[in-house]
């Protein structure tokens, strides 16, 4: 029994180290692709091509969700694509991409929050120990904000703190909607619900926005890589990690992202790593152990639907 939950928990561990890399790595390719292609083009794109993906698993399989259970999906999708997304984008346009990774940063600690909440989840000291000391790594290797920092928009920064409150309310929902489905429906319906709910946006961006469609071949395998990849690959594997673990020791996974994104920023756009880095990325890993140290040792959560 304790080996097979462990197993459990490696496994869980896993999906959502992965998750957390693959959307780390992804802003390299966003770099360039948003250059060209305006950020809710590029998020219809991306979903779209994440839905059939998704989708021709999901018939294949025969995996779908009830109609009563839509209602639950739409709030899902809602949450964790039109606002999270969309307030990712909006707040780090207002404000600067720094205060973005930042800001975004706190998603954990509202996954742990939620977690309580929704899911009646018990938070020890380990895991909150765990995720202020990752907290502190990411500021560590972002910096702390400059005076240029400090004068960004205050309403951007605003937006940013709804886009990390709101990806932490949408892992906790969505691990709430695996313990009735496979993380891959509910990956593939939020999908489809984020699709028809940001399209109205797309479609007014597409209107004040001259858009070239001429691109490269390098452009649209960056496009197929976002959708495939960090979309329907990475957001099938953190839903999965989610089911796998309790919400709150899988939240301080989150923290893998800025480190995974600043080792790919200097290897393929040769950023500067300094020592601070190497130490952020210690507290990090320090903190995540942490968490899940106190994981292996709690209760098995009984689930009722």
């Amino acid at each position: 029994m304790i080996q097979s939950q462990w197993k459990q928990q490696l496994f869980g561990a896993i999906c959502l180290t992965l998750a957390a890399a693959i959307w780390g790595g992804v802003y390299v390719v966003s770099k360039v692709v948003l250059e060209v292609i305006p950020p809710f083009t590029l998020l219809i794109l991306r979903f779209a091509i994440a839905l059939i993906v998704l989708g021709a698993f999901v018939i294949s399989r025969k995996d779908y969700i009830a109609k009563k259970d839509f209602p639950m999906i739409m709030l899902i999708a809602f949450v964790g694509i039109t606002i999270s997304i969309a307030a990712q984008f909006l707040g780090t346009k207002l404000s600067t991409a720094h205060m973005g990774a930042l800001i975004t940063s706190a998603s954990p600690a509202f996954i742990a929050i939620f977690a309580v909440w929704l899911l009646k989840e018990r938070i020890q000291w380990k895991q909150l120990i765990g995720i202020v000391l990752a907290t502190a790594g990411v500021f560590i290797v972002i910096g702390v904000p400059d005076q240029a920092d400090a004068q960004s928009s205050f309403a951007g920064n605003v937006i940013l703190l709804v886009a990390a409150v709101s990806w932490g309310l949408y892992t906790v929902l969505s691990k709430k909607a695996t313990q009735l489905y496979s993380s891959l429906a509910v990956t593939t319906y939020v999908a489809l619900f984020g699709l028809i709910f940001t399209s109205p946006v797309m479609i007014w961006e597409i209107s004040v926005t001259e858009i070239s469609w001429d691109f490269g071949w390098e452009i649209w395998a960056g496009v197929l890589y976002i959708g495939i990849i960090s979309t329907a690959g990475a957001f099938y594997l953190w839903n999965k990690g989610f089911e796998m673990m309790q919400a709150g020791s899988g939240a301080g996974f989150f923290f893998v992202q800025p480190i995974v994104g600043s080792f790919l920023g200097w290897l393929l756009l040769h950023e500067h790593l300094g020592l601070s880095f190497f130490a952020g990325a210690a507290f990090i890993f320090l903190g995540v152990a942490l968490s899940n140290l106190q994981q292996s040792k709690a209760p098995k959560q009984s689930h009722h639907s």
